[in-house]
């Protein structure tokens, strides 16, 4: 007798329903990767906001903008021109000899000092006279009798005592030529002065021509 085929035909069908479930199974999974990488690439797209950004950016660098950015900005200052170094004063040569002129340097600071000496004194006798007519009973002025005569010495006193001054200032006008090299050339003429009235008056300006007015010894 031969088996029945009720058992053998069901064996065949559950192998195909297993292969068929486990396909579906499959293209789920797959179907659930594609769907996970769309998500994953989703989220690395700029956002919106960042887009405006870079649009107004844009708009900052038109050329209009850039105008005014350059009228806003500052003007530059101009660099002042360097100024040319001085050139060195050159000591003219003078016509004299180096021996006359330490002579006539020398004579010159001794006359100095006398002067000084003479102009000091002078104006001490001057206050004096004014002190001892203070402690007195003598008027000082010209109807006080003793006084008229002290007041003409004191007046005489402050008039030496100013001449005396001022050939001071004409020494001291004469030994800064030294240094440049025009001492005893006449100021009006641009010629020496002869030696013979540099050694008279040490301080003369002018030559003789050319003298006039002042203390009479110029």
């Amino acid at each position: 007798m031969s088996p029945p085929a009720s058992r053998t035909s069901k064996a065949p069908k559950k192998t195909t329903t297993k292969t068929s479930a486990a396909k579906k199974s499959a293209a789920k999974k797959s179907a659930a990767k594609k769907s996970a990488a769309k998500k994953s690439s989703s989220n690395h797209k700029a956002p919106p906001v960042k887009k405006a950004a870079v649009k107004k950016a844009a708009v900052k660098k038109t050329p209009a903008a850039k105008k005014a950015a350059v009228k806003k900005a500052p003007a530059a200052k101009k660099k002042a021109p360097a100024k040319k170094a001085a050139a060195p004063v050159r000591k003219k040569r003078s016509p004299f000899s180096a021996a006359f002129l330490r002579s006539q340097q020398a004579l010159l600071v001794e006359e100095r000092a006398t002067y000084t000496h003479q102009a000091d004194t002078l104006q001490a006798e001057a206050d004096e006279l004014v002190a001892d007519f203070v402690s007195g009973d003598a008027q000082f002025d010209e109807d006080g009798g003793e006084g008229d005569t002290l007041s003409s010495e004191r007046e005489r006193d402050l008039a030496l005592s100013a001449q005396a001054r001022a050939a001071i200032e004409e020494i001291d006008h004469a030994l800064a030529k030294f240094d440049l090299g025009t001492y005893g050339i006449c100021e009006a003429s641009g010629e020496p002065i002869p030696e013979e009235r540099l050694e008279a008056i040490p301080w003369a300006r002018v030559q003789i021509q050319y003298k006039t007015g002042g203390l009479g010894r110029l």
